[in-house]
């Protein structure tokens, strides 16, 4: 039995593996190389937020210039890019919240370097929130699954 669920232990930690590969891999194509998301590199005047919640008030106040589409894309997609939590180390609050405001400051400063999209301390908040409810999603499904488990028990 022991071996059994060791399998089923190993089998779920390598789709996880994958699955969060393959997450990272389309997250950094968008970060740094869709045109689509303007992640092409520039000669013009590189541009920069270092005042916080400036952009996100600025989508929210141009949001029918902009379309509801971009808005939600800018705002929602930089929270959901942080979502997935995978390591160990990651299932505990503050640890999850320094990883996904580290990981966020790397992109930002990466993309400074490179100048591709634009650093945006914006970006830094909603990753981190990111990051933060990802962590709360997977507390939740940890206890959703902990009580069906001990209800099947129950009931056998």
């Amino acid at each position: 039995v022991n071996n059994a669920m060791d399998d089923r232990k190993k089998r779920r930690r390598l789709i996880a593996g994958v699955l969060f590969t393959v997450y990272f891999a389309v997250l950094f194509y968008f970060l740094f190389f869709s045109e689509k998301m303007g992640r092409t590199y520039s000669e013009r005047a590189y541009h920069y937020n270092l005042v916080p919640l400036k952009e996100i008030m600025r989508f929210i106040r141009y949001r029918k210039v902009l379309g509801t589409y971009a808005v939600v894309l800018n705002l929602v997609g930089n929270i959901i890019a942080f979502l997935p939590i995978y390591y160990e180390r990651c299932r505990k609050l503050r640890y999850t919240v320094l990883y996904s405001f580290e990981l966020s400051l790397v992109v930002e400063i990466l993309q400074l370097v490179f100048k591709v999209g634009s650093l945006d301390v914006d970006d830094l908040i909603l990753n981190t929130i990111g990051g933060l409810f990802g962590f709360l999603v997977y507390e939740l499904v940890k206890q959703f699954i902990r009580k069906t488990t001990e209800r099947k028990k129950h009931d056998d």
